[in-house]
């Protein structure tokens, strides 16, 4: 359903409730808002498929503009805001944005985007006053504006951005057809499906919505007519509290929330009721056995994984009762079918790895990328993969071995190594770089350089907070490594190429 028919038929339930603030936005609340800020997007001369951003923190007028952006047309970027200002500048200038809205909180790294960006016509602040222009402020500029649909409602979509091979960020744009809002696509009726999402459901989002699986959990939420508790920024108590308060029933996670809440004294842990707990989803990052197994021990089987990406080029699923009977899966197809492929392309049989392929799921393509895209597909174009490896049991079901180019998942989030190790070679002291994620036992894993640098008087250990410093002056500070290896050399073939996996072996226990 959309939301304006929530807006009718319950207008008084909450759509939304900010968890730090308390802030309660009803149905008839949301949908008065975003035909408003509709209204003020149409009359700045947006129209279908223009492209805007949004840069901001978890907060009611994030949510708001992309149920406004969703409802003219439009494809949205959420912009990550933890990133630098040069990272954030080449994605509003990849994505060729019109606007962008941004918090307040976050203006003080802006002020140097709009020298940067000069595609952007209008830089809009979710803040009053006290702006110096090109900045605007979003509650002034919305005012005038009635709280009615727009005359010309279509249907918009996140233009959500994943990093590739080369460490670029990648936009991931799928076909967008000329319907109403009520006509979502096909995508969402599985992302419905992946959260466990039900229209009676209280639903707990807990990770920033720029990245995609809190963004569609929480928009898939909306449509359903559901309550969500939208959590500022993650805390593993308040979570427990929340739960409580709540009676929370449905909540998506990556381990590293998951690890956090069960360190708490098991005073803490025991001292919240949160037997109203009946789906706990998890995705983004392998979860260790120990901790699955422990949350399960002590809430049930209410613990449900996928497997997927992005670009949502296929999925898998499994619930507790699998895993367990099945210890390591990440579950067997629910969106495409899944093919494992050798190097030499040919099938795999059960048990040997191969690369990971999805045939007939949705189609998507990188934006102004079509040798990529092309990588990603194959010769037909009925398949296509992210080069992730795994193989699957005698019974469909899927286990993970490797990821694609040695990506870094720290605490859920996707580092791609190439980036950072291009920005180490930059240095002048640096001959020969690597850039690993090794054992994190909070975030699953951390990032590590390994580097063979040059002759000077330089401790290690000088060079090495240097190196960090250097990082975290130009990248945004999740990316940066948070220790420096000095060795005499790195494996590499004859030809040249970095033996990645030999290099991660050496700090990963063997299995």
């Amino acid at each position: 359903m959309y939301a304006a028919e929530h807006a009718r038929n319950t207008p008084d339930k909450p759509a939304v409730i900010m968890a730090g603030s308390g802030e309660v936005i009803t149905y008839a609340d949301f949908e008065g808002r975003a035909n408003q800020v509709a209204q003020l997007l149409r009359g700045l001369g947006l129209k279908s498929l223009d492209h805007i951003a949004l840069l901001m923190y978890n907060t009611s007028t994030n949510i708001i503009c992309k149920g406004a952006a969703e409802r003219t047309g439009l494809r949205y970027v959420c912009v990550n805001s933890h990133l630098k200002v040069d990272e954030v500048a080449y994605i509003i200038n990849d994505s060729e944005s019109r606007i962008v809205v941004l918090g307040a909180e976050l203006l003080e790294m802006a002020r140097d985007l709009p020298a940067m960006c000069s595609g952007v016509e209008r830089w809009i602040v979710s803040e009053t006053g006290g702006l110096e222009a090109p900045f605007e402020s979003f509650e002034a500029l919305i005012a005038p504006y009635p709280k009615e649909p727009i005359d010309d409602e279509r249907l918009g979509v996140a233009l959500l951005y994943s990093s590739g091979t080369t460490g670029r960020p990648k936009g991931i744009e799928r076909p967008l057809p000329d319907g109403h809002p009520q006509d979502t696509l096909p995508v969402y009726a599985f992302v419905d499906m992946i959260f466990r999402l039900t229209a009676d459901m209280t639903y707990l989002s807990t990770a920033p919505l720029y990245h995609s699986a809190p963004h569609g959990a929480l928009s898939g939420a909306i449509r359903l007519g559901a309550t969500s508790i939208v959590m500022e920024r993650f805390d593993p108590e308040q979570f427990l509290a929340l739960v409580e308060k709540y009676k929370i029933t449905t909540t998506q996670v990556v381990p590293t929330m998951l690890a956090r809440i069960m360190r708490l004294p098991e005073d803490v842990l025991s001292s919240y009721d949160v037997s109203t707990l009946k789906t706990i989803v998890h995705g983004a990052a392998p979860c260790p056995p120990q901790l699955k197994q422990a949350i399960i021990d002590r809430w049930g089987p209410v613990m449900y994984e996928y497997y997927g990406a992005t670009e949502g080029h296929g999925l898998t699923m499994s619930d507790s009762e699998e895993w367990l009977a099945r210890p390591g899966t990440v579950g067997k197809p629910v969106l495409g079918e899944l093919v494992i492929r050798d190097d030499e392309g040919n099938d795999c049989p059960p048990g040997k790895e191969g690369v990971i392929w999805f045939r007939g799921a949705t189609s998507f393509y990188y934006k102004d990328d079509p040798e990529r895209t092309a990588e990603a597909t194959d010769e037909d174009g009925t398949m296509a993969t992210v080069e992730d490896v795994g193989y699957v049991d005698e019974d469909g079901y899927l286990y993970l071995t490797d990821r694609k180019t040695h990506m870094i998942i720290s605490g859920g989030v996707n580092i791609y190594p190439q980036e950072v190790e291009d920005l180490i070679l930059s240095h002048p002291e640096i001959l020969d770089a690597a850039v690993i994620g090794v054992p994190d036992d909070d975030l699953g894993e951390q990032v590590k350089a390994v580097v063979i640098r040059t002759e000077s008087d330089k401790s290690d250990a000088d060079l090495e907070r240097e190196l960090i410093d250097y990082c975290t002056q130009r990248v945004a500070d999740f990316k940066s490594p948070r220790t420096v290896d000095f060795v005499e050399s790195l494996p590499r073939t004859p030809t040249g190429k970095l033996l990645k996996k030999a290099l991660r072996a050496t700090y990963w226990p063997a299995k």
